[in-house]
């Protein structure tokens, strides 16, 4: 039995990767570059379309308990993360470009998986299939899965961040430091004063946006994890120094804290986080937009240090589209009216990088055991993936709306902790001990 995933993005390159890991041929459908999508920029699989962060590390993040847990279940996606990593403080950040192209070679000369490229407009009727199109699946399919769970969409805005050469940022402006000196000074600091910075978000609010074309401006809903910074500024005016202007946990080097002698003089600050391992290449942090590209170089040079900034991408903005899986999917990512169709990724309502890996993690092991004859697993809702695939298989349907992983969402400890770091390091410890007794009960290969 030749088991079929389509679509190759993060959550379908894991979900073929465990397919073949468990011994089952798999065929994994790429549209592109016959078809391309609003977003990408190339033909390869895994692509980042977005930032180059997969977040925190520190495990007692919910990133970062993500990260571990896939790392201990063997995922692909984040053992080539580890491999291509790049300095970014306290994240997990990537060389998109090698990263990519590493994963693409990887699974075009696995024995067991055929990379197919051209569009799948329907469903397959027969076998097992994964679902894993994500946030810009194409029309034709679109259609046939609305037809198939006889219910339509709900469609959120999703932003990129622009990336600039590094070379052209000036040096004697932007420092480098990360914030509470997390790593080792990845961040180039672009840091306001408040007449600089008043400036800006005047400039900003008053900046003109692009046309969303075929997108339907007047159903657009933006998700506020990747929000876009001229939505956040209008928001109010202290809204982006309270978000990713932030000046705070960081220092230039020589000992005054930003937060201390030198806050008025720095009154926000702009982050820009190294995109390649050579650091020619750096994103803004957070300001994913949809101002006019145009617009963007004026407004953002009016950022000190980033005066002559050579912008080598601008920022970007494409429609996400995601199913009501509250209603549609069981916790093992199977539909429920057909178990031999799974989905995983942004399709599912999850939200990040790290999330579709674990999706694709999970349906791609349950595809695999069912061309096995094995039962699917359920995995606990006290791991960081259980509990996200737990509440996007119940959450209330009406107000369903995509989900990061997060603390939130994993049930309680038995004895109440209020001190919050304490705390999540107690859910990390829970959660990768109920792991360990998975992995020694060898329900997991």
């Amino acid at each position: 039995m030749t088991i079929q995933v389509i679509g190759g993005g993060l959550a379908g390159t894991e979900a073929a990767w465990q397919i073949a890991r468990a011994g089952v041929p798999v065929v994994l459908h790429e549209m592109r570059p016959e078809s391309l999508s609003p977003a990408h920029h190339s033909s390869e699989l895994a692509e980042l379309v977005c930032s180059n962060s997969f977040g925190a590390k520190a495990s007692d993040r919910a990133a970062g308990l993500l990260h571990e847990e896939l790392r201990q279940l063997g995922s692909i996606i984040i053992s080539r993360a580890d491999e291509n990593e790049v300095p970014a403080g306290g994240a997990l950040a990537v060389d998109r470009g090698v990263f990519s192209r590493s994963l693409t070679e990887t699974l075009a000369n696995h024995p067991l998986i055929e990379l197919r490229r051209g569009e799948v407009k329907e469903i397959p009727k027969e076998g097992i299939v994964v679902l894993t199109t994500g946030p810009l699946t194409s029309a034709a399919l679109t259609e046939d899965l609305q037809r198939f769970t006889g219910m339509g969409y709900m469609s959120f805005f999703d932003a990129a961040s622009p990336i600039v050469v590094g070379e052209s940022v000036n040096p004697n402006i932007a420092f480098r430091a990360s914030r509470y000196d997390k790593g080792d000074a990845d961040y180039l600091n672009c840091p306001m004063n408040k007449e600089q910075y008043l400036r800006f978000w005047q400039e900003l609010c008053a900046a003109e946006q692009a046309e969303l074309k075929e997108f339907d401006r007047e159903s657009a809903k933006f998700f506020e994890g990747c929000l876009p910074i001229e939505e956040m500024a209008k928001r109010g005016e202290d809204t982006m120094r309270y978000g990713p202007l932030k000046p705070v946990g960081l220092s230039r080097g020589d000992g005054d804290s930003l937060a201390g002698t030198l806050r008025e003089r720095f009154y926000a600050v702009v982050q820009l986080r190294q995109e390649d391992k050579a650091g020619q290449l750096w994103n803004m942090v957070g300001f994913q937009t949809n101002l006019r590209w145009g617009e963007q170089k004026r407004v953002f040079r009016l950022i000190p240090g980033l005066e002559k900034a050579e912008f080598v991408r601008m920022g970007v903005m494409h429609r996400n589209t995601f199913i009501n899986s509250p209603e549609l999917l069981e916790p093992t990512l199977q539909f429920k009216k057909r178990p031999t169709l799974l989905a995983a990724g942004q399709l599912t309502g999850t939200e990040g990088y790290t999330a579709a890996a674990a999706g694709g993690w999970l349906a791609g092991t349950n595809a695999g055991r069912l061309a096995k004859g094995l039962p699917p697993l359920q995995l606990p809702a006290t791991m960081m993936m259980g509990a996200l695939f737990d509440f996007i298989s119940s959450a209330s349907p009406k107000h369903f709306q995509p989900m990061p992983p997060n603390f939130g969402i994993i049930p309680e400890l038995p004895v109440k902790v209020r001190n919050k770091r304490e705390r999540y390091g107690k859910y990390r410890d829970r959660s990768l001990a109920d792991l360990a007794t998975l992995l020694n009960k060898e329900l997991i290969a």
